[in-house]
Formats: C-alpha cells, structure tokens, sequence
C-alpha cells in the first residue's frame, strides 16, 4: 500500500451497487481510528444517496479485518480517549444497521474482533470457504465485549459464548452452522455469489427495502404484541406507497413493474 493510497476504496457501479473497500492490507484492515471515521462518514453519505440501492463492504489484502488497531490502543494513556474510541466506532457499527440500503460483507480472509462485530453488524454476509472467525480478546486479557453486543444479536448466546469464552477462530462452515453469515462460497467464486446478492437485491424496490430493514431491526426490540401492532402500522402506510401499488399492478398485470424506488 502507497503512502497516500486512502485506506478506504470506494466504487459505484451502474447498477446502484457501492463497494467500500477497507484498505490497510499491511495492518490486515485493523480498525484505526482514521478507518472508522473515514468509513462512518462514507455511509454517512451514502445514506442519503437514493441512487445507491446496496452496498457491499470487503476487505483489501490477505484479511476481511483483523479488528481494532492495537498499537494505537496501546498508545492511549486516557479513559476519556479511550472511551472516544469505543463510542465512535460503536456509532459506526449502528449506522450499519440503520443505513437505508442493504449491506453485504465479503468475507475473504479473517475477521476477528471488532472484524467479526462488523460480519455481524451487516445485514447479509457471504464468506470464502477459507474465511475464519473469532473473538480472540479474551486471549490477550480484553474481553470482546463490544463485539458481543452485534454477535449477541446475530447467533445464539450459547454460541456467542462460546466464541467469546474460548478465543479460537471458527471456520465459515461453523459460521454458517451458527448463523453468523448466510452463505459459503469457493474462494474463486466469492465474487460471484455476493453479486448474485447484490443485483437480485438491487432489483427491488429500494423505497420497500429501506422502509423493511428499518422496520425489522426496530420490531426485534419489542414484545409481539408491540411488534405486531408496529409492523401492521408500517405495512398499512407501505401498502399507500407508489412502489407497493405498481408492483400488485404488475403483478396482476403480469408484467415488470416500473419501480420508483426512494425518493428521499
């Protein structure tokens, strides 16, 4: 990597897919805090693009992400900064999930720690079958604890603890086996298998997408009598929705529907 290579890539493509690319492949995409920031402020942007209708979020060189940069955490002498750290890259982690598109992570190679939170914090994860996983804080006296809050809501506890507890990487079949993403493909055909994702998802309706995720991330937090009656409310207001009537005309019509998709 040049000096004044940006250690994060981003390409648009014509179909409204965006790639960001983390890109310290030296520092196996470790999570400094320029990184964070630059990333947060990338998705940031993208969501208020109504033209970007999925992203995909992959990592430059031998690993997807190696988690937090430890150097630079050894190097803060302060609570307050240490807290700063934490709290910015918890915040990006949460425009995650509330982006309005869509995110893929292409996992190549090992996303451990803060990597794994981020595999976890995506909504859709498709991994190389020579990807591994982990949350090897606990090896080093850290335990993953912010981590834990994404994978604690992806897998199983009894499985998140075990990942916790132990420290040791797990491989994409386990990942897969534990729910942790949702497809394993050949290394030669990874590519593929996300943009297989990508383009049938960028083929809906974005204005549904957007109103779908936000809703599903948001009725998890509530009983089901709450999640019904907010999920009925949402589902009503879509049904008014431009996209959601020309799709049942389409439909009914038999014919492609002529998707209008986010208008803010």
């Amino acid at each position: 990597m040049g000096a004044n290579e940006p250690i994060l890539l981003r390409q648009d493509s014509a179909e409204g897919i965006t790639t960001l690319t983390l890109n310290r492949p030296d520092k196996r995409n470790a999570l400094s805090s320029d990184l964070i920031r630059d990333l947060d402020s990338e998705l940031q942007a993208i969501s208020e693009d109504i033209s970007i209708k999925v992203v995909i979020l992959a990592g430059s060189g031998p690993a997807f992400c190696s988690g937090h940069d430890l150097k630079e955490m050894r190097a803060i002498a302060e609570p307050a900064k240490m807290s700063e750290l934490f709290a910015a890259c918890s915040q990006m982690m949460k425009r995650l999930k509330r982006l309005p598109q869509p995110v893929i992570a292409r996992v190549h190679g090992i996303a451990t720690a803060a990597g794994c939170q981020i595999v976890a914090s995506c909504d859709l994860a498709v991994a190389s079958d020579t990807a591994r996983f982990g949350t090897p804080g606990v090896n080093i006296g850290l335990f993953c604890t912010t981590p834990a809050v994404a994978i604690g809501r992806t897998i199983a506890p009894k499985h998140s603890m075990e990942m916790l507890l132990l420290g040791e990487a797990i491989d994409a079949e386990t990942a897969y086996r534990f729910g942790l993403i949702n497809r394993v493909a050949p290394a030669s055909a990874l590519d593929y298998a996300v943009m297989e994702y990508a383009k049938t998802i960028a083929g809906k309706s974005s204005e549904a997408i957007s109103v779908g995720k936000a809703a599903f991330y948001r009725q998890l937090d509530l009983d089901l009598d709450e999640a019904y009656s907010f999920a009925s409310e949402v589902m009503a207001r879509n049904m008014m929705e431009h996209d959601a009537q020309e799709g049942i005309d389409a439909f009914l019509g038999k014919r492609e529907p002529q998707w209008r998709g986010r208008t803010e």
